[in-house]
């Protein structure tokens, strides 16, 4: 017989013994007032303790304990007037998810570990992720990597081991890989975190971009593997978990995979195309689950792999640690299309952080204004497996890049966000809470000294789970010519009960042509009980503040921002957050202050 233990979220435990010959795949257990599981954001992760025994006159045979979560989790596909919707649906509820697609974190996987894994997935929460897309070029993560997502309630697209790559289905490879998707899927299958399994990464959409793909035999085994195989596999053992043929796919069987009104789709005109952050604007995907640009990481991670006489980005080291043939070339194309040139190989480095986290601010907040249309972003990529130049918002050793800071601001739950063209701007603002907001949307438009020359004020309400246009600004009259443009910038920002929930700012020429003076910032640090308090000041407007420290690798509230003159950014740094000893004089004495203007003077 079955003795089945749950032990609830509150530590009652329910009991029940029942004789297994009465049943054959699967048995029905009432739970009282049961607690929902949800993404991070929208609700708890309660997790249920579940321990099966398999007894006979008292003695046990077997045994196994699992957590699960109670929850409805797929993927909602409808009809629409844009062509089929393609969201993940929990409880009831529609969820954008936002997000990054994930490697494995070292390439020694022995070197991979709990701790270095929970640090990463904390990582992901203090960035407003709610999901994280587990790449089908890597490996299949260890049970702890989806422990930790249930735990701290980020939703998994889960692929399968399959990329980039043409499988020719022999027999003894077709039961090679049965096997090993059986075995993964009912190792995975009962966590809460778990949102839809996916066939392969890229492989149907290869066929109609990669060159030299012509073997009619290999294409043939592509449906058989891809569209028969594994998904009669997935039904077998995993019937309640959502299963995607391939990413980028549409309907399958090559039929447009990477059409932007049906499915997911994978974007590289920016970056491999060397088209401007603007052309994001251009597209309206149902979900798009891989884009991206490059940087390099900081100057502390480079210096663990160069000597002094390596540190030009064009070194045969540096070039040796880039994974794109031409990625150097590309990330000097953007730095050279937005920014001046930069004094210094440190300001490279910085300027290259700031093309790949302005980029990927422009897709994600088009996206997240189109909202319903488009109900996912999980950008390329998360986190690096060595120090290198990459597509990573956090490189290997830990250390947020900018774009990891800019997308806590950009997948917040309340984003403001200004959408311009040439001397007109729309503030949107979309809630993606269960709550509908009441707020203030402030704007003042100021010169480079930071003085204002126009402002105003509305009283805005959005109702939950929407975006809304809240305001409709044009500046044709005071930006008459390309010489005012180059001196004015819009500066906006949503209060709600008081509080600043979310801002920004807006240039109306590359920052390259904008006439910056010197902001002249000052930094003062202070010590709390539980965490340092930075108060940063400048003059003038002052763009990137970037705030770091020479050795000490320490995350702070807020960093990378923008900052009008006379006005106080306050910053924290929890102690609980640090992974070192250290002290305010530490902090004083390695303190490394600069903006865009420090970067060419």
């Amino acid at each position: 017989m079955l003795a089945i233990t749950i032990i609830t979220p509150d530590g009652e435990s329910i009991n029940e013994t029942i004789k297994t010959s009465k049943y054959e795949n699967y048995i029905n257990l009432d739970i009282a007032n049961p607690k929902l599981w949800w993404p991070i954001g929208y609700g708890e992760q309660p997790l249920y303790q579940v321990i099966v025994k398999l007894e006979k006159d008292e003695e046990v045979f077997d045994r196994e304990g699992l957590k699960i979560g109670l929850r409805t989790l797929t993927i909602k596909q409808e009809e629409d007037e844009w062509g089929e919707s393609f969201e993940f649906e929990v409880n009831g509820v529609s969820i954008f998810a936002k997000g990054a697609n994930y490697i494995p974190e070292h390439n020694i996987l022995a070197r991979c570990n709990y701790q270095k894994t929970e640090r990463l997935i904390k990582d992901c929460v203090a960035a407003n992720f709610n999901c994280i897309r587990v790449w089908g070029g890597g490996i299949y993560p260890e049970d702890y990597f989806y422990d930790l997502c249930d735990q701290y309630g980020l939703i998994v697209w889960q692929d399968l081991m399959f990329a980039c790559a043409a499988y020719e289905l022999t027999e003894a490879f077709a039961e090679n890989i049965r096997l090993e998707v059986e075995d993964n899927m009912r190792r995975i299958r009962h966590h809460a975190s778990l949102g839809l399994w996916c066939g392969n990464n890229e492989n149907e959409w290869g066929w109609l971009v990669w060159e030299g793909m012509s073997d009619l035999g290999l294409k043939a085994d592509y449906i058989k593997q891809f569209e028969m195989l594994l998904p009669k596999v997935a039904q077998e053992i995993d019937p309640n978990t959502f299963y995607w043929l391939a990413s980028p796919s549409s309907k399958g069987s090559f039929a447009k995979p990477n059409d932007e009104n049906y499915g997911d789709v994978h974007y590289w005109e920016v970056w491999h195309g060397r088209k401007p952050f603007t052309d994001f604007r251009n597209t309206y995907p149902r979900f798009m689950s891989e884009f991206g640009l490059q940087s390099f990481p900081s100057l502390k991670t480079i210096k663990s792999f160069t000597l002094p006489e390596d540190r030009n980005i064009f070194s045969y080291v540096m070039e040796s640690h880039q994974k794109n043939g031409s990625g150097n070339s590309k990330i000097f194309h953007y730095i050279g299309e937005y920014f001046k040139f930069p004094k210094d190989f440190s300001s490279i480095l910085y300027l290259s952080q700031l093309i790949q986290a302005e980029g990927i601010k422009y897709g994600v907040e088009h996206w997240r204004r189109n909202r319903g249309r488009c109900m996912g972003a999980t950008y390329w990529q998360l986190n690096d497996c060595w120090p290198v130049a990459s597509w990573a918002s956090i490189d290997s050793y830990g250390r947020w890049k900018a774009l990891h800071y800019f997308a806590k601001r950009f997948y917040a739950p309340i984003l403001v966000s200004a959408n311009e063209e040439e001397t007109n701007v729309e503030l949107h603002i979309t809630n993606d809470t269960l709550s509908a907001i009441k707020g203030e949307l402030v704007w003042k438009l100021r010169d480079n000294k930071s003085e204002v020359i126009q402002e105003g004020s509305s009283e805005v309400e959005v109702k939950a789970l929407t975006a809304k246009c809240c305001e409709s600004l044009d500046f044709g009259e005071v930006l008459a010519t390309e010489e005012d443009k180059r001196e004015v910038y819009l500066e906006y920002h949503l209060e709600v009960d008081g509080a600043v929930i979310s801002n920004g700012t807006v240039l109306f020429v590359r920052a390259k042509h904008f006439k910056f003076v010197d902001p002249e910032i000052e930094a003062l640090i202070k010590e709390d009980d539980d965490k340092f308090i930075l108060e940063v000041e400048a003059k003038a407007y002052a763009k990137y503040v970037e705030i770091d420290f020479e050795e000490l690798d320490l995350v702070l509230s807020d960093n990378y921002f923008d900052l009008s003159a006379n006005q106080t950014k306050v910053l924290e740094i929890k102690k609980e957050d640090i992974y070192q000893d250290i002290s305010l004089k530490d902090l004083k004495e390695q303190l490394r202050v600069r903006s865009l203007w420090e970067s060419y003077r």
